[in-house]
């Protein structure tokens, strides 16, 4: 068999409930070109099908709990699906197999297991399976771009790391994911904890950045009545109130040094003790964690630890900023304009090419984020059934005229970034009516914030 059937992997899956003989068969597979996990049970090997896209399992037939092989065979079958199923028993009874084939198995194997042959069939199995999906793909080509979760994008990067998401969401293998401020971390991280197993668990971010250390450990770890000052209460961290979901560590790359090594703990051990406690706590979370540092130059320097970042890093997802995937933005845009028309009830039917092509070649170096605020104003401020030319904001658009400016279309320089500020704001207040929660929320600020700014204008 060709090492290259596709440009990916073709995906096996292995289910057996005893995990020595799941794991042996893993390790056997390894020597072929594939991509193999294992599961040990019929009810997670359902589940993993699906919401991810298997090319080939190899299942026991007889299995603990509610889901047997046939079973998973059953959903491995369903609606026409390419996968192909291998099944494995320990009596090769002429009814068990006979049934299994009619109900769209490839083959089965007998107990004890010919690796060789194991091999062999899996090899037949993920070619047949190949062809299948490759004719499916012909007859429904895919879409020129995929939503998910939040996040848009048609570029290769978008695709890559949909694709990979689509792969680590239904394990608990750790992601890291690296990407600069306001490229959507988050909202990957969201994405992998809603399609994973974990789903109906809950998912708990915490900012490694925006407490100090004593508070971000007992953020983390919890505390009891009495461990520090303020501490009037028993309280549980969000590793305990996360239990058997998933916990976002976002700007892990600012956690201080100590915090790394008591986080590295709970990670290796999967228990937790309160801060003043010695009362540990076993704990099932997945850590998913995201930086916009780079996190082996921290290493070089001494100030993020080399094993804390194994850990973390089962996988990687590097997130490139907004202006190295400009096939995104008009897709994104559209995507942000749809929410804000639906958000303030705005009449606004779309945005000019002329607009487009502006919004196109910006850099944003605020990247998605400033993308979606930037978006919001302009609906709110447009008087037109379309955004156009004049309704760009000014760092996009130095044609823009502001108080102060000049009057030639030339430049910005010599208009203060205070006068911009008073401008957003003047403005956004006036078409919100004077509505100060719905004018923060447009201008990507806090309300309190806002009412800073109010004052300090005199607005």
């Amino acid at each position: 068999m060709s090492s290259h059937w596709t440009d990916s992997k073709p995906v096996v899956l292995v289910v057996d409930d005893e995990r020595d003989h799941a794991d042996g068969m893993v390790e056997a597979l390894g020597k072929l070109p594939v991509e193999a996990l294992a599961v040990y049970t019929g009810e997670h090997a359902i589940e993993v099908l699906r919401n991810q896209r298997i090319d080939v399992v190899v299942t026991d037939l007889k299995l603990e709990g509610p889901a047997d092989g046939l079973e998973v065979l059953r959903e491995a079958k369903q609606n026409g699906s390419p996968t192909e199923v291998i099944l494995i028993t320990a009596y090769a009874t002429i009814d068990n197999c006979k049934e299994a084939l009619r109900q769209g198995a490839f083959d089965y194997l007998v107990k004890p297991l010919d690796i060789d042959q194991m091999r062999t069939l899996v090899e037949q199995a993920a070619r047949k399976a190949r062809t299948a999906h490759a004719r499916q793909a012909q007859a429904e080509p895919e879409p020129e771009s995929f939503f998910f979760d939040g996040i848009k994008g048609a570029s290769p990067a978008m695709q890559g790391i949909f694709e990979v998401i689509r792969r680590v969401a239904p394990t608990n293998i750790s992601v890291l994911i690296e990407g600069p401020s306001g490229s959507g971390k988050e909202l990957l991280a969201r994405a992998i904890h809603v399609n994973s197993l974990r789903r109906d668990k809950p998912y708990k971010p915490v900012n490694c950045a925006g407490l100090t250390e004593t508070l971000l450990e007992s953020e983390l770890f919890g505390h009891v009545k009495g461990a520090f000052t303020g501490a009037n209460t028993d309280r549980k961290g969000l590793f305990e109130i996360a239990d058997k979901g998933t916990l976002f560590l976002d700007e892990i790359g600012d956690m201080p040094l100590t915090m790394q090594a008591k986080l590295l703990r709970v990670i290796e051990d999967g228990i937790v003790t309160p801060v003043g406690s010695n009362k540990p706590t076993v704990v099932d979370v997945r850590i998913i964690s995201a930086t916009n540092h780079n996190l082996t130059k921290l290493i070089e320097r001494n100030t993020f630890r080399q094993d804390l970042y194994f850990r973390i890093r089962g996988v990687n997802l590097v997130v490139p900023p907004l202006r190295e995937r400009p096939e995104d933005i008009p897709i994104l845009a559209q995507h942000f304009l749809q929410e804000a028309v639906e958000e303030t009830g705005s009449k606004i039917t779309g945005i000019t090419e002329a607009a487009l092509s502006i919004l196109t070649g910006y850099e944003w170096p605020g990247n998605i984020r400033q993308l979606k605020n930037a978006i919001r104003t302009m609906v709110v401020m447009c008087d037109r059934p379309k955004i156009d030319l004049p309704d760009l904001p000014p760092e996009i658009s130095p044609r823009r005229q502001l108080p102060g400016a000049s009057a030639s279309p030339a430049s910005l320089a010599g208009v203060s970034l205070n006068d911009l500020e008073k401008k957003a704001i003047a403005d956004t207040l006036a078409k919100t009516q004077g509505n100060r929660e719905k004018a923060a929320k447009i201008l990507g600020i806090g309300e309190r914030t806002l009412y800073r700014k109010i004052r300090e204008y005199n607005l």
